[in-house]
């Protein structure tokens, strides 16, 4: 559940402290929804708004989620007729206009069927229309609404607050997506929105892969003003402000180190730091997108750059088979045979990698968010493919993409009262036990 903790500045902040679980391809929040509370468990998504969960009294449609089949356990669904404070919400609510606001040039109780007297008084109270909201790959189809969310915390966990009318998407069917979304984007559906912390902020720090579907340690989530307090320390990049996309989080990126000391810097181009008028370019960081993505030519550039400071030979095969680009059969360290020891003592057989951000900011990325073992050894070699993509389509949307992968055992400080996002490497295990995120 959803952690609250009151700010000792004043007793009318409170700040949520919220453990994130570990998938393969994400990071997981349990939602307590209604009345009585139903736990629903959704993805953290700092690249969208929508909050939403599958919904259905009978049935939820999943349309193509057969590589899904694995998440079984973490797939509940919210039931409406099981929280006597469900409602569907609106259509003259402002959330219901939101929803719709890239559909079309209508007034959604126009949609909704409402008369031209209601209509011209502002009186309609039909129910918001159904939505479809879409994401790279996926589509989702539900009503927008409102239900009782309950979170909780304090030191004795006996501080309890109830979010009334939180506004949310109920998902009868969806396209390739099996499981909810918690959006953390600036618009006003997002969650830290309807908390009342999207002029604050909040911060994460992403576990490591090979915590994945382990349920003793989480991934700890702060929102609110203990999330951006004391943290100057910190290096901070300015937010890039898109007119175009206002409720993304847009960062600058002016190159790529590869090495140490000063390295091979290699120039990226301008558009992963500057907007054309349609709004296309810049860098978008998104906990919802799990692998980070940068444009060609630049990303073959990258590859080549490698390459040559490589001397192991490719696994083109596993190259074919994953989807990877660039794949390596690298020795193994004292003969180990576990497949999940050699992931942290080879890394250092690759060159490290530098992110260079807008205002002089330069985060190393920590041994094992750039290269990652596809299997145990065999043969006294493993096999560890770069976990990086080129984007699809690089004229249109955001020029590239800091994925999730990339912020593990990374402190991210997404100031909202300074518009800047911060970065500092650091070991999130530790930090999970500092703040007692560990499952007794």
């Amino acid at each position: 559940m959803l952690n609250l903790k009151v700010s000792s500045q004043t007793s009318q902040t409170l700040d949520m402290m919220e453990p994130l679980r570990e998938v393969r391809d994400g990071y997981i929040i349990s939602l307590n929804l209604g009345s009585p509370p139903q736990v629903i468990q959704v993805y953290m998504d700092t690249g969208s708004d929508l909050t939403w969960v599958p919904c259905g009294n009978f049935s939820f449609n999943c349309i193509d989620c057969q590589e899904y089949t694995n998440y079984s356990p973490i797939m509940n669904k919210y039931l409406p007729l099981h929280s006597s404070s469900c409602v569907r919400d609106s259509c003259a609510s402002q959330f219901c206009i939101d929803v719709h606001s890239s559909d079309n040039t209508y007034d959604p109780c126009y949609i909704a069927g409402c008369s031209l007297t209601t209509l011209i008084k502002g009186i309609c109270s039909r129910p918001c229309p159904s939505f479809v909201y879409t994401y790279g790959e996926g589509v989702v189809s539900g009503t927008l609404t409102r239900d009782t969310l309950r979170v909780h915390g304090g030191a004795d966990g006996d501080v309890t607050r109830e979010v009334t009318n939180f506004g949310f998407g109920c998902v009868g069917s969806t396209y390739r997506e099996p499981i909810g979304i918690t959006g953390f984007g600036k618009g006003s559906l997002s969650l830290p929105s309807q908390l009342g912390f999207i002029q604050k902020g909040f911060s994460h720090c992403f576990l490591a892969f090979k915590f994945a579907n382990n349920p003793n340690i989480s991934s700890p989530l702060v929102v609110g003003d203990l999330a951006i307090s004391s943290k100057e320390h910190l290096q901070f990049t300015p937010m890039l402000e898109n007119p175009m996309y206002p409720n993304y989080y847009y960062i600058g990126l002016e190159g790529i180190t590869l090495g140490t000391g000063s390295g091979s810097l290699i120039q990226v181009p301008t558009k992963l730091r500057d907007f054309d008028p349609s709004g296309n370019g810049g860098m978008l960081i998104d906990s919802g997108t799990t692998y980070t993505h940068l444009p060609q030519p630049f990303y073959s550039q990258l590859l080549s750059k490698l390459e040559s400071t490589i001397n192991y030979p490719r696994a083109t095969e596993v190259e074919a088979r994953t989807g990877f680009d660039l794949c390596f059969r690298v020795p193994c360290i004292n003969n180990i045979t576990d497949g999940l020891a050699i992931m942290d003592v080879d890394d250092h057989l690759f060159p490290s990698i530098t992110f260079h951000f807008m205002n002089n900011v330069s985060l190393v990325l920590p041994q094992g968010n750039s290269f990652y073992a596809m299997g145990p050894p065999r043969n006294s070699t493993v096999v560890k493919c770069l976990l990086f993509h080129s984007m699809d389509d690089e004229d249109y949307g955001p020029a590239g993409v800091f994925g999730s992968f990339q912020q593990q055992n990374v402190e991210v400080v997404y100031d909202m009262e300074n518009q800047r996002i911060g970065f500092q490497t650091m070991d999130c295990v530790s930090s999970s036990a500092f703040q007692q995120l560990h499952k007794p």
